[in-house]
């Protein structure tokens, strides 16, 4: 009998084992998936226990910190559908089931963070309240994804414990998004703000405007949305010759106010909004709208299909006077430093057989039409430059001579970075082959059945293996790479949920490479956390591309 019962005791003995073992195998892989945050962060290490969010939570900082409180107050009214109490009183610091956010001058970077989650107290520490908001981020990240809607059935929140350090590769994280071949409501324009700021990215790149439509009120020259802001029709899909039109009027603008409303947006989620006035091409709804800033008399009307229009601006004193008072209204709407003048693709053919600009050639003692650009641009930064701000160009802006203060944004491969990184400029890499979002994101035998697009193929794996910082450049010039954006290009993305489509999650592996060290870059890893992100996406609403997705759904 004694024996038996030493038998029973050593098989419960050993289940307990086995299934204490399960239970904490169990428990850990639990714990792994809680810490799937994208862009991965600098250094992350996971402590036992979890913070509840409950009806005596507070959120405390102090006033300084009032927007980044506000957001987390209004991140949580979202997820429990109750009001989170607030306290600028700093003696409230780390009481039980408080979130404080501080400033902390000792982090090394004005965008670094630190987050700190125990069972009772969350502190987000920032250099300053940009870096909070990234802390808020990562917090929101290591939330369930439930909370990006309340959700009836009250089900608890809770956040594990961990320990994070973290902060950027590069200062320059950008998106784009043209809204001139087609418009996009103040709404969509203040979400795509929301999924910059999701990502940790800090810059939104607007481009206004285009020869097929002025999408920015100017009131010194009303003509410009009274007429550039709308074309009699689009092309219809991908008809240029012969050319078909869908004969159906197109238009839109943002008035001041609602700029004004959108850059107030921005800048309480720490995103700078860089406008576009293209120049000296890409400027036919203009020209339509004031026909003597044209080189001929030749009436125009705003672009109904796409690519490059032979129209560029005629580089008269009338033209010079025009742009500098569109400027002087735009610097007014946009506190950005740089200020984007395009500078792409602008045809010489009118300047070749303008007199005016032969005669300007040879008084100037230019050598060719491309040397003229140099000129235009030069004027143009000359007096951006008078009025506090430098510009921002296409690699184009490279050709007959770069302005002495310019920002290069590289396009067309990486050889223009390269080139004006050598001659101390600062770049922002944006290469076609890596970051254009307006390409497919399959190979050619899916692309029948994918919504239209430009062309290309452009996957996130590829964007994901993107380097920003070119080989070729000496360590002493790779200080010039200030980052890389993605570029939205509209012609085929006629709504939002097309954008959203063609956007996600290519955006979420830019913000990857943007954000982490490329030592932590691993394609599979990301892969896991993708899936995770995947379903903040669907909590969001979010309308993505399901490709690197398909083995779970299936």
């Amino acid at each position: 009998m004694k024996g038996y019962n030493l038998h029973y005791f050593l098989v419960l003995f050993f289940s307990f084992c086995i299934l204490s073992c399960s239970n904490e195998l169990k428990d850990y892989q639990n714990v792994a998936s809680d810490y799937q945050i994208i862009p991965k962060p600098l250094h992350l290490q996971p402590s036992q226990g979890r913070f509840l969010i409950q009806d005596k939570t507070r959120i405390v900082g102090d006033t300084i910190l009032s927007n980044e409180i506000k957001y987390v107050a209004e991140m949580l009214r979202t997820a429990t559908g109750s009001d989170i109490k607030t306290s600028n009183n700093i003696a409230d610091y780390q009481k039980n089931n408080s979130i404080t956010l501080l400033i902390d001058t000792s982090l090394p970077d004005k965008e670094s963070y630190s987050l700190l989650v125990t069972y009772n107290t969350i502190v987000i520490s920032g250099k300053t309240p940009t870096g909070i908001f990234y802390g808020i981020q990562s917090l929101r990240q290591l939330m369930p994804s439930t909370i990006e809607s309340y959700q009836e059935e009250n089900t608890p929140i809770t956040i594990p414990a961990v320990h994070i350090e973290d902060q950027p590769s590069y200062v320059y994280r950008g998106m784009h998004l043209d809204v001139g071949r087609h418009f996009f409501p103040v709404d969509f324009i203040k979400k795509y703000i929301d999924l910059i700021a999701l990502h940790k990215m800090n810059t939104f790149h607007w481009h206004l405007t285009e020869d097929q439509g002025w999408r920015i009120e100017i009131k010194k020259y009303p003509k410009l949305t009274e007429i550039g802001s709308k074309r009699k029709e689009t092309i219809l899909e991908k008809n240029f010759n012969p050319y078909i039109g869908d004969e159906e009027p197109y238009g839109g603008f943002y008035t001041q106010e609602e700029i004004k409303e959108i850059v107030t947006y921005a800048t309480s989620r720490h995103i700078t909004v860089i406008p576009e006035i293209e120049l000296p091409g890409h400027s036919l709804a203009a020209i339509a709208s004031y026909p003597g800033l044209g080189n001929t008399d030749q009436p125009h009307e705003v672009g109904t299909r796409w690519g490059v229009y032979e129209q560029i601006y005629a580089p008269t004193e009338e033209t010079f006077k025009f742009l500098e008072d569109v400027l002087t209204e735009v610097i007014d709407l946009f506190p950005s430093k740089l200020i984007h003048i395009g500078g792409d693709e602008a045809p010489k053919k009118e300047w070749k057989e303008s007199t005016f600009a032969q005669e300007l050639i040879k008084r100037e003692g230019l050598k060719d039409e491309h040397e003229l650009q140099s000129y235009f641009i030069k004027r143009i930064e000359k007096f951006l430059n008078s009025k506090g701000r430098d510009i921002i160009g296409w690699d184009e802006i490279l050709e007959g001579g770069l302005a002495p203060n310019a920002t290069v944004m590289s396009w067309r491969g990486t050889q223009g970075g390269i080139d004006a990184a050598r001659m101390q400029h600062n770049v922002i890499m944006t290469p076609g082959s890596h970051c254009y979002f307006d390409h497919y994101q399959v190979d050619k035998e899916m692309q029948s059945k994918e919504p239209l697009a430009i062309g290309g193929f452009t996957s996130v794996e590829k964007v994901y293996s993107y380097n920003p910082t070119p080989e070729e450049l000496s360590i002493d010039l790779q200080k010039y790479i200030l980052g890389a954006q993605g570029n939205v290009w509209t012609e085929y993305m006629k709504n939002s949920d097309h954008v959203e489509y063609m956007i996600l999650p290519r955006m979420t592996a830019l913000s990857e490479v943007l954000w982490s060290s490329s030592e932590q870059k691993d394609w599979d890893d990301f892969k896991v956390r993708l899936h995770h992100i995947k379903n903040r996406y669907d909590a969001l609403g979010l309308n993505y591309a399901p490709h690197e997705f398909t083995s779970e759904l299936e």
